[in-house]
């Protein structure tokens, strides 16, 4: 079995606490050659990785490499996967593929023209548990009634403080690095809100969804489908909620709530949950900064003996991040076929496109509705 050459841009949190260790686990199907960013000495001698640089080009252009871990912000992800595609280099790109749909248009276009394949890195979407256990659940329900998706995540910073990875940050970034960064931003920002003058509350959210929010938007849509459409968004940073629309297998109409936020409170709440008419089917994801908290399904049923039933199911304890790499790997070396795809990754940019067009029409339905109330108000004094 041939390893995997591996080029790594980016070896921020998700690379040093996430990528890397499971990489070095793995290392009968990954060897990691070469690594680009800031802290790429402290990852080189931690990880045993012989070359550093702090030029993605040197990345892509490696004869040692056969896929590139794109790790970087979000706004990086578009121009690295391309100039990796262009390089003759499959691509592991985190979540979320990019943040607007022109923007994916272009990654999917550079990905078809290569031959390569991009891989988008949606872990809670490999868990054993998700795939075995929650997904073979909710197919025994017959009749959707409801659904619900909460993610919670609380401080990072102190799981992985405590998770014993000991990250380095660094923040002596070289000059202009700010303004390009921006300067992307920008261009992604005026893409997913269509031209509009663009706010700090509207570059708010379109971040957040891109970070925490891909996850479960991603997660809701491979559980119950492209929803309808959205019957309306609460941006209320840092917390932001939806109801979303869908059809059972019946045709019937029920409504899925996607609530979402960071707080101070130490406890990772991050579940996704369907409600039948006699089962309700919960997961519930602890962590990934934490290497190896249990991924669990919780069961709750009426039995036949007409009493309430509860039960706990655990697919496996191997973490989600390691299972998606040793499936990234049937991908690109056995052939089989990439679940979460660009493809499959546009579809969820597509979703928060609804969210966003559905949060501009209340804005304006609000302002309508404030004119009314004060014309009213006048004539009352009249």
């Amino acid at each position: 079995m041939a390893a995997l050459r591996v080029g790594i841009v980016g070896a921020g949190g998700v690379a040093q606490v996430i990528h890397l260790p499971v990489l070095s686990m793995l290392n009968h199907l990954y060897t990691t050659t070469i690594i680009c960013d800031l802290s790429r000495k402290h990852c080189a001698l931690k990880f045993n990785i012989k070359q550093t640089t702090t030029s993605p080009t040197d990345v892509f252009a490696s004869p040692d490499v056969d896929v590139v871990f794109v790790l970087t912000s979000d706004e990086f992800h578009e121009p690295y996967s391309i100039a990796a595609l262009e390089a003759g280099k499959h691509v592991m790109l985190e979540k979320p593929m990019t943040l607007s749909i022109p923007s994916a248009g272009r990654i999917i276009a550079a990905e078809q023209k290569s031959g390569k394949k991009v891989f988008v890195g949606y872990m809670r979407r490999y868990a054993t548990s998700f795939t075995q256990t929650f997904l073979r659940e909710v197919a025994t329900i017959d009749r959707i009634l409801y659904a619900r998706s909460r993610d919670f995540s609380g401080p990072n910073d102190k799981f992985v403080k405590e998770s014993g990875t000991f990250q380095v940050v660094n923040t002596d970034f070289p000059q202009g690095a700010a303004e390009e960064r921006e300067k992307r931003l920008n261009v992604l920002f005026q893409e997913a809100f269509l031209g509009r003058s663009i706010t700090d509350e509207q570059k708010k959210y379109c971040r957040f969804l891109g970070s925490l929010g891909s996850h479960d938007i991603s997660l809701m849509r491979e559980v119950l489908g492209f929803p309808e459409s959205i019957s309306g968004v609460s941006v209320n940073e840092p917390f932001y909620s939806a109801i979303l629309n869908f059809k059972n297998k019946s045709g019937e109409p029920f409504s899925c709530t996607y609530e979402s936020g960071i707080d101070s409170v130490p406890d990772f709440d991050a579940h996704f949950a369907v409600y039948g008419e006699k089962k309700r089917v919960m997961i519930k994801y602890d962590s990934p900064f934490v290497k190896g908290l249990p991924i669990k399904v919780t069961v709750e049923q009426l039995n036949e003996a007409g009493e309430m039933e509860t039960k706990e199911m655990l697919g496996s304890y191997e973490d989600a991040y390691t299972t998606e790499l040793r499936e990234l790997y049937e991908c690109l070396v056995n052939g089989k076929e990439i679940k979460t795809s660009t493809q499959d990754a546009l579809q969820d940019l597509k979703i928060f496109d609804m969210m966003y067009r559905r949060w501009i029409t209340q804005q304006h339905v609000h302002k309508m509705e404030a004119i009314f109330d004060q014309l009213d108000t006048q004539k009352g004094a009249h």
